[in-house]
């Protein structure tokens, strides 16, 4: 792996222990929502929205 498919990675991880740590609700369906599209980007292998869509999942939880 490359280190940014390392960070991206570990950043996966990090925000769906965030996404489950959270009630269920609209945050709760808004960060799960984007978290999705991040895994699908992940898949594609498109980095840079994976990291978006992340960041919008991190977003929707605060």
């Amino acid at each position: 792996m490359t280190p940014e498919q390392t960070n991206v990675a570990q950043k996966m991880t990090s925000v769906k222990a965030d996404c489950d740590k959270v009630s269920a609700g609209p945050k709760k369906d808004r960060a799960l929502k984007h978290y999705h599209a991040a895994e699908k980007a992940h898949q594609a292998k498109n980095y840079a929205e994976t990291n978006k869509e992340l960041d919008a999942a991190s977003a929707a939880i605060s």
